[in-house]
């Protein structure tokens, strides 16, 4: 079941994403406007530090005017392949390599209004490199038993839909 694009308008190009009017028939045959955001995607990483623990960033996050819980993530580079994208970011933000990567799964948090997929990987034999932040990142970087994240999650303390998903997948696949 899909629709069709009659016509693509841009409406505005930001930094990371495009907004654009597009004039669509929905599969129920209705013609009808939407405004939508195009995103090149991005990758999540859950990085274990060891068997029990991972890592975590704080983070703060102007559009909400505050500091959340997070797990590393970042947005693709154009034509940049997922997990290079999240090995990359797991660098930048943690400063932290990864020898084992498994992919989780993948996620898309506004599928009403946004095209954006986030790939979501395992890191783990984590070795310590050199944390490389953006000039906007304000990060702490934190290490969080694995219990204890899934407790701050129920408890409303991690609310990032991105690291709640990432941090689900991960119980789902150890077996936790």
């Amino acid at each position: 079941m899909n629709g069709k694009i009659l016509k693509t308008k841009p409406i505005h190009k930001a930094r990371v994403f495009d907004l654009v009017r597009e004039e669509v028939v929905l599969p129920n045959g209705m013609q009808m406007e939407l405004d939508i955001i195009r995103h090149p995607g991005a990758s999540a990483i859950v990085p274990m530090k060891d068997p029990q623990t991972l890592l975590m960033l704080v983070q703060y996050r102007h559009a909400i005017g505050e500091s959340i819980w997070e797990v590393p993530a970042g947005t693709l580079n154009d034509g940049e392949d997922p997990l290079e994208c999240a090995k990359r970011e797991l660098e930048e933000e943690t400063g932290f390599t990864a020898t084992t990567w498994e992919k989780l799964g993948e996620i898309t948090p506004l599928p009403a209004y946004s095209d954006e997929r986030i790939h979501i990987y395992l890191a783990r034999d984590l070795h310590p490199s050199q944390q490389n932040l953006d000039p906007d990142e304000i990060v702490q970087v934190r290490e969080v038993p694995f219990d204890n994240a899934l407790h701050m999650i129920t408890t409303g303390q991690i609310k990032d839909g991105k690291s709640i998903s990432s941090i689900f997948l991960a119980k789902v696949y150890l077996g936790r």
